[in-house]
């Protein structure tokens, strides 16, 4: 058992959440990053033992063009406040990871930098991928090189060169000796060199017990990156859309089938395929906005907590506040927030007070962390399952629907206690039958288990939805234009309008006949997406929503990692 394993987790996007300027001009540090230290007693008061925090080293815009791994962004303050920072954590009781963008640099990084002076004499002229210097790109360096998802902003590094190997691990090193991080989240690891994540495995493995390497992966086969070898853990983007979509189309048999793959996947073992679950993060949409009844906050966040894996809520999204992605920017996902504003929050916010509850759950019933995973019942409407550990029975119940609904499910225990309503009941002939309350849900915990508390009732009441201020979302630009200083999430410009055009094109000429026998990298967009639904419908059903998901991934390199992804 490590820490990771009771963890949970609450993200924060420090650029966003401290209101730092969207571009960095590398002045004086602003030390805005001790303004969050007050955040350190919310999250202890709501639940959360484990922070993922990130981007937090310098770079030129959102964090994700790393310029200076070893230095706190200069919008953020200055290593002193990070390692002082960390420090009030681990004197809360909460671990703390960073995020690690090893995939790719800034312009502004110093290997770069060194082969834009130096170019075929530079030292540093094997770091990146494919430098070419018989080509050119928009910025007019005189080369060329890969870059990540399009965007020349984010050049690649070259993660088969030893040198590259070996700076990142050491950067790992100076993480842990200079600001005591507990783990990493690596950023676009699905996109990552295996042999380069075995190398940071064996560093983390080194470095501090139970240090954590959890990756951003999309789509795929979890579990190829997720073993004794690689990394412990990756982002269960598959449970966060079922989540959603299965509560928007009352479609418990989403949520389920996903659950019973993934529970497959690793071995129909707890421990086997420990993922990282989330109901939105900082590159998708705010939960509250995304579901069409905002009730369902409820029942989606019981299941986030006590369904396998390390559940994990984004800044904000405790007090329901919304946040929709824009088709120039991701600004409205990254507010700046003042916790000032919702310090009764956990007393008088449905949501925050629901968050709460869960978190006080997940620290005393060991089965929500440990526990097998059993399916009990499944309608559209209803679904219940059981997690047993060492005696401990926790079965939980969710319904979606607008009214109240039966649910009678076999049982091992005769009584129990419903954490979230307080009530007590008995299972008569090894069933347990309750009435669950319209879109709601319970856990239900074997009364002779030794709780260290008793259940606190929580109303199921849907509030207002908080909406950002304008004046906390930076401006939505009329047009894009290529610069140093383009972000990441917010730059379209031509590759987002070339796909787009691509995808416009295949859409004209789907009734042509489509070659799904050449290799992917010779694939179409269309052609890319018609093969990565192939693949899905030997796996099971394919719904109107995964088609979608499909149809709207218009990138050409997303969608190749994601059809290789498949075994």
């Amino acid at each position: 058992m490590a820490w990771y394993d009771e963890a949970v987790f609450y993200h924060i996007y420090p650029l966003g959440l401290t209101g730092a300027p969207k571009q960095n001009t590398y002045s004086e540090p602003e030390h805005r990053l001790s303004t969050l230290i007050p955040w350190i007693d919310h999250m202890k008061k709501t639940g959360f033992n484990a922070l993922y925090i990130g981007p937090l080293f310098e770079s030129v815009g959102h964090g994700y063009e790393t310029t200076d791994y070893k230095k706190l962004d200069s919008r953020l303050g200055t290593n002193e406040d990070l390692k002082n920072f960390v420090d009030e954590c681990h004197k809360s009781g909460i671990k703390v990871i960073f995020d690690g963008v090893f995939n790719h640099t800034g312009r502004d990084f110093f290997a770069f930098k060194d082969i834009k002076e130096k170019r075929e004499a530079s030292a540093y002229r094997d770091w990146y991928c494919n430098v070419n210097f018989g080509g050119n790109n928009e910025y007019n360096d005189g080369f060329s090189y890969d870059n990540w998802g399009g965007y020349n902003l984010l050049a690649k590094l070259n993660q088969k060169n030893p040198a590259v190997k070996n700076y990142i691990c050491d950067v790992i090193r100076f993480w842990v000796s200079e600001f005591d991080v507990d783990g990493i989240r690596l950023d676009a690891a699905d996109v990552l060199d295996f042999d380069f994540m075995k190398e940071l495995r064996k560093t983390a493995n080194e470095v501090k017990p139970d240090f954590w390497l959890m990756g951003e992966v999309i789509h795929g086969d979890y579990i190829r990156w997720v073993n004794g070898e690689t990394l412990h853990s990756v982002t269960n983007y598959v449970l966060h859309k079922a989540l959603y979509s299965g509560h928007n189309d009352h479609n418990y048999f989403e949520i389920a089938h996903t659950v019973k793959r993934l529970y497959e996947m690793g071995g129909n073992k707890t421990e086997g395929l420990k993922l990282y679950n989330f109901a939105d993060n900082h590159d998708v949409e705010r939960i509250y906005t995304k579901l069409n009844n905002k009730a369902h906050f409820a029942p989606v966040h019981i299941l986030m907590y006590t369904l396998p894996g390390v559940p994990s809520v984004y800044y904000g999204s405790e007090f329901g506040i919304e946040g929709k992605k824009e088709k120039f920017s991701d600004a409205s996902l990254r507010p700046a927030l003042s916790v000032d504003d919702y310090k009764d929050a956990a007393e008088n916010n449905p949501c925050t007070k629901l968050i709460a509850a869960l978190g006080k759950i997940r620290s005393e019933v060991p089965a929500l962390s440990y526990g097998d995973y059993c399916e009990l019942m499944l309608t559209n409407r209803q679904y219940a399952f059981s997690r047993n550990y060492n005696g401990m029975q926790a079965i939980v119940t969710v319904n979606n629907d607008d009214a109240s609904a039966p649910v009678n499910v076999p049982a091992a225990c005769t009584e129990y206690t419903g954490m979230l309503s307080g009530r007590k009941v008995s299972a008569n002939g090894g069933r347990l039958s309750v009435e669950l309350q319209a879109n709601s849900g319970d856990i239900w915990v074997s009364s002779d288990s030794g709780l260290k508390s008793e259940a606190v009732p929580v109303e199921f009441t849907v509030p207002e939805p908080v909406r950002v201020s304008e004046t906390e979302k930076a401006p939505v630009p009329e047009k894009c234009e290529k610069t140093e200083t383009t972000v990441k999430t917010e730059s379209v410009c031509a590759e987002n309008t070339d796909a787009a055009e691509e995808k416009n094109e295949n859409k004209k000429t789907a009734d042509e006949k489509l070659d799904l026998t050449k290799p992917y990298e010779d694939m179409t967009v269309a052609e890319l997406q018609a093969c990565i639904l192939q693949k899905m419908a030997k796996n099971g059903p394919v719904t109107e929503q995964m088609k979608k998901d499909v149809d709207d991934n218009i990138w050409r390199d997303s969608l190749l990692n994601w059809v290789k992804s498949f075994r």
